[in-house]
């Protein structure tokens, strides 16, 4: 992913560019002046480029970093009308610290299967989950989204405990200049498990490198395993397997990021939430298409068709769908892993966390 300085236009550049002009118009007819901040991605790429517009809107996007997002919205500063936020941070702002400003709309913006996310030193004998046991497992974030994703699966599928492991968490995150500081609602710590604090200046996969811990949970690939350090390796090397089991067995494809809308913005302007879900809508059926004219030749991996053709088998042709009825069970369930784990102070439900009237957006495609 790429961060803001990528995205943002100054100058004479955006005085001529195409959004600009376009905004100007739009201006003058009476739109409502928003500015969205989120990752730009395949999904999203068509409304940052203005292929897709948000009707009766002066749309200004901002690709931004998703711990930034999170403490712009939940420090009381959230000026964004509309903005990508961290699923299970917004859960803990919310049942844990009164967080009213941002409502959840149906639109899982991330999501990724955890599986993968799972490291271990290979001199280290641990070559099953249950292996875990009384080790050492580095954390960048404690109750970031990912990590509450995959102690919960690891409890469910394999009786994993997090009291059963002590936790050592980095000072500094590899994956921070895409990520963005963690906002504190990824730093909160439950009461019931062991945690302590790893040697300053050391990153997560130096944590694993140096003896300190014996396995990463975290959600963006080590930087050591990157550059091919043969000492770190998957706890799962045949991962796509395995996480395709998982969906065919329980139907979930963990959400990790959500667009939040403010309510105030909201209320004043009943529309706009429908508006934003159609163009989020379109802009994904562009992405599909993208991928099933194009992608295959401008992507470099060598078998990307065949790959997309096994997920469409696999979970469908909407296979990112939007709207809470394709999406509760998930969501529902990590309601369930936060309150579980002792992050949540409480068991969440939808209708209080998605904004009123979003509850029965459906997608047509």
């Amino acid at each position: 992913m790429l961060t803001r300085r990528h995205f943002l236009n100054t100058g004479s550049a955006l005085l001529a560019s195409p959004a600009f002009l376009r905004a100007t118009r739009a201006s003058a007819q009476g739109a409502l002046p928003i500015t969205v901040s989120s990752y730009l991605l395949d999904r999203t790429e068509a409304l940052f480029d203005g292929r897709v517009e948000i009707e009766g809107t002066q749309a200004t996007f901002v690709a931004d970093a998703i711990g930034d997002m999170n403490t712009a919205a939940f420090s009381g500063n959230g000026t964004r009308e509309i903005t990508e936020l961290g699923l299970h941070p917004f859960m803990l702002a919310h049942a844990n610290e009164g967080f009213r400003d941002y409502a959840l709309l149906p639109i899982p913006l991330l999501r990724q299967f955890r599986h993968k996310s799972v490291f271990v030193h290979a001199d280290a004998g641990i070559e099953t989950p249950q292996d875990l046991r009384g080790r050492r497992i580095g954390t960048p974030g404690y109750s970031s989204t990912s990590l509450t994703w995959i102690r919960g699966i690891f409890e469910d599928e394999y009786g994993l405990k997090p009291s059963e492991v002590e936790w050592v968490q980095s000072v500094v995150d590899s994956s921070s200049a895409v990520a963005g500081a963690a906002s504190a609602q990824e730093m909160r710590l439950p009461d019931g498990i062991r945690v302590t604090n790893g040697t300053p200046g050391l990153d997560e996969s130096e944590l694993l490198l140096e003896g300190e811990v014996d396995a990463l949970f975290h959600a963006a690939t080590p930087a050591a395993f990157i550059k091919g350090d043969a000492r770190i390796k998957r706890l799962f090397p045949d991962f796509r397997s395995v996480e395709r089991d998982y969906f065919e067995r329980t139907g979930i494809f963990p959400i990790m990021h959500v667009l939040a809308i403010r309510r105030d913005v909201a209320e004043d302007h009943p529309w706009l939430a429908r508006a934003v879900f159609d163009a989020y809508s379109q802009a994904k059926t562009i992405a599909y298409e993208t991928k099933d004219r194009l992608t295959w030749a401008t992507d470099m991996l060598p078998w990307y068709s065949q790959e997309l053709e096994d997920t469409r088998a696999l979970m469908g042709r909407n296979f990112y769908p939007y709207g809470i009825a394709p999406n509760r069970t998930t969501i529902e369930m990590l309601f369930r892993y936060s309150h579980s784990q002792g992050l949540a102070s409480r068991v969440l439900d939808i209708d209080e966390t998605f904004l009123p009237g979003s509850l029965e957006l459906a997608e047509s495609i």
